[in-house]
This record gives structure tokens, C-alpha cells and sequence, in this order.
């Protein structure tokens, strides 16, 4: 089995440092999941994207046109800085999802990308799922739950449009942020974002997962959007929350 990225590229192997024994059990134990081959690390590698398991985690790596590499670190000091001082329940994210004082609603991201969201809201006190369709970046997102012993938020790899439908997947509120194709400024500069649009393009079906989250939302749907993109399936929101350059549409259903 070759996976592939949304671009064509092909990500055929995972690599550990070959002097690490625990290193090599996580990659044989993932490439076992992932139907991939195992290799020691070799930097003289041609290989244009591969797995690669650090002693700080899981990097999906890119060696030519993109030049770096993506980890999920719930660790890493903005997120940590910003779970201290971004002002908890009052901050805008929390507003809407529908968090209110006593009030802790159950979350489905069903977007979830590098899991930042679905990290905070899990640190208000929700209990949240998340829905990543792409395996590989379910396999860093997976990786970054296990260094942290997390058993919230919990992490489910497939078509969200699917999961959503079944019963055990139903929430208070379903969380979408989708891939906007025309933003150029402010997080789609920045190198993992370029990368994320490489493994996974444009969130193309977004209005097909919009209806089906009105038809399944237990109270709302809540859509991030950067500043002036148009409405989803061109519907106005019940109310919405507006930030510097981007805002959130709150559809209550």
C-alpha cells in the first residue's frame, strides 16, 4: 500500500533513527496500521515525503518543494500560552460553540486539521471528537494524543459527511473549519499551512458537509470562516462572532 497526498505525491515509508529500539516498535507498529515499510533514518534519502519518528514525535517530512515538516505538538509554548491567557470560557471560540458558565456543550470538530480547536475546547471542560479524512495527518494528530496521554478529545480518521450520521458521533455542536481556497494572508503563509494544503487541497465538499451538520447538530453548527468569505451554501448564520480576520457563523438548529 502507497498513500498519497492530496497532490499526487506518495508518502511510502516511515523512518527511525536505527539505534532506537522504542523509536523503531512505534514506526513498525504505525507502518503495520498504515500498510507502509519501516526504514532507518538515512538524510541522503531522495525521498520526497516520508514518516519520520523523532524523540519529539511524529514529522511528516518534506525534502524539495515544500522543504520541512509537520508535527502536532499540544505542547508547543503559544499553545500552552494561549490555553493560560486566552481568556477561557470568554474568548471567542468558547462563545460559540455555546460554552456559557455552568454550560459545557458536547463538541464534534469535524474538520479537524492539527487539532488546535478541538484542543481548547477539550481544555474548557467539553468532551469533544474529533474527524480528520486524511490518514496522515490522523496519524500525527494520533501520535500527539498518545505523548500527552490524552483521552479528550478522542480522534477518528474518515469521511466526516459519514461519521456524522451515526448516533454515537452526534454532539451539541458540530464544528467546521474548512480550507478556504482563496485566503493569501495571515496562518496560509506560514510553512505547516502550506504543507496541510499539500497533504489534503481545498476542503471542496464544504457546503455538502454543512447541510448534512444542520441535519445532525444536536443544537448548533458553528463555521469559522476568514473575514469576508461568503456563507456557506450562501446561508446566513443565526448570529455570528467576529475577530480581527477571520469570524465564527452560528447556525442554531
Amino acid at each position: 500500500m502507497v498513500l498519497h497526498t492530496h497532490n499526487g505525491q506518495c508518502v511510502s515509508y516511515i523512518a527511525f533513527s536505527a539505534d532506537d529500539t522504542s523509536l523503531q516498535n512505534k514506526a513498525e507498529k504505525l507502518a503495520a496500521k498504515l500498510g507502509l515499510l519501516t526504514v532507518p533514518f538515512d538524510d541522503t534519502s531522495p525521498a520526497e515525503i516520508f514518516f519520520l519518528y523523532t524523540e519529539q514525535g511524529l514529522e511528516l517530512r518534506y525534502q524539495s518543494k515544500l522543504n520541512g515538516f509537520l508535527r502536532v505538538d499540544f505542547e508547543a509554548a503559544p499553545l500552552l500560552y494561549r490555553k493560560q491567557h486566552g481568556g477561557g470560557i470568554k474568548q471567542p471560540l468558547a462563545k460559540a460553540v455555546g460554552i456559557k458558565a455552568n454550560i459545557r456543550p458536547t463538541i464534534l470538530d469535524v474538520t479537524a486539521g492539527l487539532g488546535v480547536d478541538s484542543y481548547l475546547l477539550a481544555g474548557f471542560g467539553c468532551r469533544v471528537q474529533m474527524i480528520e479524512r486524511s490518514p496522515l495527518l490522523a496519524a500525527l494528530l494520533a501520535d500527539a494524543l498518545d505523548r500527552i496521554q490524552a483521552t479528550n478529545p478522542t480522534l477518528l480518521c474518515g469521511e466526516a459527511a459519514e461519521l456524522l450520521t451515526h448516533k454515537e458521533h452526534q454532539a451539541d455542536t458540530i464544528y467546521m473549519d474548512p480550507m478556504y481556497p482563496h485566503r493569501t494572508k495571515s496562518a496560509l503563509n506560514k510553512q505547516e499551512m502550506r504543507i496541510i494544503r499539500e497533504l489534503v487541497g481545498d476542503d471542496d465538499d464544504a457546503d455538502t458537509l454543512f447541510t448534512i451538520a444542520l441535519d445532525h447538530a444536536g443544537k448548533r453548527v458553528v463555521v469559522k470562516r476568514p473575514k469576508g468569505a461568503p456563507y456557506l451554501c450562501e446561508q446566513k448564520p443565526s448570529h455570528h462572532i467576529t475577530m480581527k480576520n477571520s469570524r465564527f457563523d452560528v447556525y442554531m438548529v
